[in-house]
């Protein structure tokens, strides 16, 4: 996994390569063994890498294939790799590296933009036709690995993160008053192609971008299951969607052992993480290293779940490492995990990822992790209430049970500059589940999580914290291929058992029991959630600065109301209100966005 980035320009001049060195630079802890620049034409490109697969420096990147006369820059790992050079090769394709990226080049070579259809993995490329100037952007189909864009007079650059497009230069900065809305709806989530910058974009998910040299580009999205029921389906029972469930997230945690060094596992000691180190000891691995991290109480609070990642780690023989973390450290750790943030993100557990990952990255350089499950599996508390909704009800009901905030208190809560015309968070979720390919309300709903939420607040997160210590975490449970059979999963199988019922029958085949039936957990921060002593200090601090005050975001008499009693204002979903809004300024802050 790596870092990368690139210009290219559509009005015969040449690119700014100083700004893709720039943009680079600032990406250097996303890829600390390696930095290339490249430059030809209308097109520079530049990467930073972190030596997963292939440590020589036959991978090095930018890579350029003399014989197909293709220059490329890629983030991720195509875990089907090596299968597909075998088959390149049967097509008369030579190699000379053993690395992913020189599959991508070749596989586009054979394929074209229909590659990505061969790719299992997470990914981002940028590939460049040398002799025709043409350039083809595409993401992986659950937006796993990020990809920012600016578009300036005569150009446009990319980055893997929002930050070094800022390093870049040129960058319009002003604040999207749509995208506002979506964060202080959707517990800090914008969905692509938006972020809160009006002048930065991103990729979506399952997208490829055929850029032409004048300018004129093409999208395709090229991947989207079917939330309904199937004809292969029909006559399995709950044992059925069981095993297959389990021989799905079996292929898959398998497949994302693929690697040149160790992989190791962010060991929570829920389900979705337990499961992974099972499957891992059942298919013969030996001494590997998993990590939990925990935070000491605040508010009656409990900070950890050790009880269950030391049972799984006994049980299963594993290297296992806890970081404790005291109540201090959090406060002092908060801005490093600000400025590690491509978007302002208010979960809890970023500070705690953030804290994980500088850890784990001292014994590994990669991880399986087990986010994403809930979205695909159902796990939510909100589910039940979608499934029992009437069609014609389900955005209604959803913004009832998901949004953090009525459309109806934006008009208190933001200047009136920063309002959209309209409920732009409700509308789309209307045209998300008015979509064609949702079966049920319940469909409909997972769909929308699955490919927006998820893709914008967890998984952005985990690959923003695990990415600044150059370290590549896994995620078993977007494999594409699990995903299409659980959008294929009867709704009730999912919602049995309080939630993600046919995977806690999975478990019960290799989980102790204790682990399986524990109630929900979410990873604590009680510091950041009760507004503890130091945060709430730079709480204060951020809301009462220069830039704040010239900004006009909030309104000062809701800021003020907010600060009165800090532990006191909650959002619909529970999230401490005054984090929400104070987390956005310290975020623009913290990045010099003024």
């Amino acid at each position: 996994m790596c870092g990368l980035s690139g210009e290219i320009r559509f009005d015969d001049r040449r690119p700014d390569v100083a700004a893709v060195e720039r943009m680079t630079d600032r990406l250097a802890a996303r890829g600390p063994d390696g930095r290339g620049i490249w430059s030809q034409g209308a097109v520079a490109l530049g990467h930073r890498r972190l030596k997963i697969i292939d440590l020589s420096e036959r991978g090095a990147q930018p890579m350029t294939d003399t014989e197909t006369r293709l220059t490329g820059v890629f983030n991720g790992c195509v875990y089907n790799y090596q299968e597909l050079r075998a088959e390149l090769r049967a097509l008369g394709h030579r190699f000379f590296s053993t690395s992913d990226t020189e599959v991508i080049l070749k596989a586009y070579q054979q394929w074209g933009t229909d590659c990505v259809d061969h790719f299992i993995g997470m990914f981002v490329f940028a590939i460049v036709e040398n002799d025709t100037g043409r350039v083809v952007l595409a993401r992986d189909r659950l937006g796993i690995k990020p990809l920012y864009l600016a578009h300036g007079p005569g150009h446009l650059r990319f980055a893997s993160t929002l930050p070094a497009l800022l390093a870049g230069g040129g960058v319009d900065t002003s604040l999207d008053p749509v995208a506002l809305h979506q964060y202080l709806s959707w517990h800090a989530t914008v969905a692509a192609p938006r972020t809160v910058l009006a002048g930065v974009r991103k990729l979506p998910p399952a997208t490829v971008r055929v850029i032409e040299p004048d300018g004129t580009y093409r999208d395709r999205c090229y991947w989207q299951p079917s939330y309904t029921r199937r004809a292969e389906h029909a006559g399995m029972d709950a044992g059925d969607w069981r095993d297959a469930v389990l021989d799905a997230l079996r292929t898959a945690v398998r497949r994302r052992m693929v690697a040149d060094v160790p992989v190791g596992v962010l060991l929570s000691g829920g389900l979705d993480s337990s499961l992974i180190v099972a499957l891992l000891a059942e298919e013969g691995q030996k001494d590997l290293a998993t990590f939990s991290v925990g935070f000491e109480s605040e508010g009656g609070e409990e900070g950890d779940e050790f009880a269950y990642s030391d049972l799984i780690a006994r049980r299963y023989g594993t290297d296992h490492h806890q970081l404790m973390v005291p109540s201090d450290r959090v406060s002092t750790a908060l801005d490093a995990a600000v400025a590690a943030m491509s978007e302002p993100m208010i979960s809890h557990d970023v500070v705690a990822f953030h804290l994980l990952s500088e850890q784990v990255s001292k014994e590994v350089s990669v991880v399986q992790s087990g986010q994403g499950a809930d979205e695909v599996f159902a796990g939510y508390r909100w589910y039940p209430e979608m499934a029992a909704v009437e069609r014609e009800r389900e955005p209604e009901t959803y913004a009832e049970v998901y949004f953090d905030r009525p459309h109806a208190d934006f008009a208190r809560i933001l200047q009136p500059d920063m309002l959209p015309d309209h409920d732009a968070s409700s509308r789309f979720v209307h045209e998300h589940m008015a979509a064609p390919g949702a079966q049920t309300a319940l469909d409909a709903a997972l769909r929308l999580d699955t490919h927006v939420m998820l893709v914008d607040d967890p998984v952005k997160r985990v690959d923003n914290m695990t990415m600044d210590w150059g370290l590549e975490a896994r995620v078993p449970f977007l494999d594409h291929q699990l995903v299409e059979l659980a959008a294929a999963c009867p709704p009730e199988l999912k919602l049995a058992q309080g939630g993600k019922g046919v995977l806690k029958d999975a478990g019960r085949a290799l989980l102790p029991r204790e682990v399986v039936d524990r109630p929900k957990g979410y990873f604590p921060v009680p510091a950041i959630r009760h507004m503890a002593g130091p945060v709430l200090e730079r709480v204060r601090e951020a809301l009462a600065a220069p830039a704040a005050k010239s900004r006009g975001v909030f309104r000062d008499e809701y800021v003020a109301e907010l600060l009165a009693a800090p532990d006191v204002h909650r959002t619909k979903r529970g999230a401490n209100a005054l984090w929400h809004v104070a987390l956005l300024e310290i975020w623009l802050q913290t990045h010099n966005i003024n």
